[in-house]
């Protein structure tokens, strides 16, 4: 197969993609120390406050909200203090990203328990991560920033993995698959929540102005499993239904461990009973 070179990036563009890429990293691995000029910029100012700030700016008005200038304002700052710390908005979101993927707690007291109640711990932290910052549904992460709390985290994740007969690519797939989960459904979760205000239509509105359309659409019988649901049938929350969808996923991967378990003669790893929400 030929690939048409209109395709393929420019020189250039690779150039500065991995220059740009080279900048997140050293700054996500350097713990924010940078060299200062002997003009430096406002006393108290650091890496770690432009981030927070951009994150609670973020949170507050969207990504498409987010720039240097608008971060330089809320800190009380001029905008070319910022690029002593960070090069550039790309870079910035990077170390956000990062940075909201840090723990609330401390995992060390979750080491060593069920390798599902881990999972379920994984899903709902991530599931409040999108929920909480939904501007991180925007950000491609299809080839992740490697910064050191999300290894952290990946770490963590595949210690829980790790002595129940998968191969390295199941425990990723495994892993992926529950984020891929709890993604899809806090990403729904949120349009849900932006449609009224995006559209001005109430919720009560959209339904009693769709409600008749619905209902001659299923007079001449064209639809009656949707005719026979329940009222209740749409009455679940986001939460619930993520939470529907990670009990069947992770009954699956179970029997998928309990099948290696007894291939190779052997229990598999489990710990105490994880408590059901």
């Amino acid at each position: 197969m030929t690939t048409d070179p209109a395709d393929q990036p420019a020189a250039d563009e690779t150039g500065e993609g991995l220059a740009k890429l080279t900048r997140s990293l050293d700054l996500l691995w350097s713990g924010g120390e940078r060299p200062r000029p002997a003009r430096g910029p406002k006393p108290g100012l650091t890496l770690e406050r432009i981030v927070v700030t951009a994150i609670d700016l973020a949170d507050r008005e969207g990504l498409g909200a987010l720039s240097m200038r608008k971060v330089a304002g809320e800190l009380g700052v001029g905008t070319m203090s910022l690029y002593r710390y960070v090069p550039g908005k790309g870079e910035l979101i990077d170390l956000m990203v990062d940075h909201v993927n840090g723990p609330e707690e401390d995992l060390a007291e979750r080491r060593g328990r069920d390798w599902r109640a881990t999972m379920e711990f994984i899903a709902e932290s991530s599931w409040t991560l999108y929920t909480t910052h939904s501007w991180i549904l925007q950000v491609n992460q299809a080839r992740p920033i490697l910064g050191p709390n999300s290894m952290a985290g990946f770490e963590f994740a595949l210690e829980a993995l790790d002595g129940l007969g998968l191969s390295g690519q199941e425990r990723v797939g495994l892993l992926v698959s529950l984020d891929n989960l709890v993604t899809g459904a806090a990403r729904s979760h949120v349009l849900y929540q932006q449609a009224a205000q995006q559209s001005g239509v109430t919720d009560e509105e959209f339904w009693n102005t769709q409600g008749p359309y619905v209902v001659r659409a299923m007079r001449d019988g064209a639809f009656p499993l949707m005719e026979a649901l329940p009222e209740d049938a749409f009455s679940a929350t986001g939460e619930e239904i993520m939470r529907f969808g990670l009990e069947a996923l992770l009954d699956g991967f179970a029997a998928l461990i309990a099948s290696r378990a007894g291939r190779d003669g052997a229990a598999p790893a489990t710990g105490p009973e994880p408590p059901r929400t």
